[in-house]
């Protein structure tokens, strides 16, 4: 299995962890604008008046995965969130958070609640 592969694994898997959780996936590979500051959100999910932008991250470890999201790639995030928005008014009101989902194959997951804030 090749890199992306496991990672679209890693991202399917993310998103059954958080359906289990009570939430329903909104978006998926949410792509904002173009070029290098373009953010792609690798989920959006909801539940209730709360809305969550998830960063997927497959490695050997949980730990290797929890160092893999940079804090260029949060503020990317950010953006493609506040561009999720606005092209979703529908969702203006609810409450946002940034989560991370942690996966070391071939199966732990680590769900790390409001990782990071804007």
């Amino acid at each position: 299995m090749n890199n992306y592969v496991r990672g679209k694994y890693a991202e399917l898997l993310a998103r059954c962890y958080m359906r289990l959780h009570g939430f329903s996936v909104v978006a998926k590979n949410y792509v904002s604008g173009r070029g290098t500051t373009a953010g792609e959100i690798d989920f959006v999910a909801k539940r209730g008046k709360l809305i969550v932008f998830a960063e997927v991250k497959q490695r050997s470890s949980l730990d290797n995965a929890a160092y893999a999201i940079s804090s260029k790639q949060q503020q990317r995030l950010i953006r493609g969130a506040k561009n999720f928005i606005k092209n979703h008014p529908q969702y203006n009101g609810c409450d946002l958070r940034f989560d991370a989902i942690l996966v070391a194959l071939p199966f732990s997951i680590r769900h790390i609640e409001n990782a990071w804030c804007e």
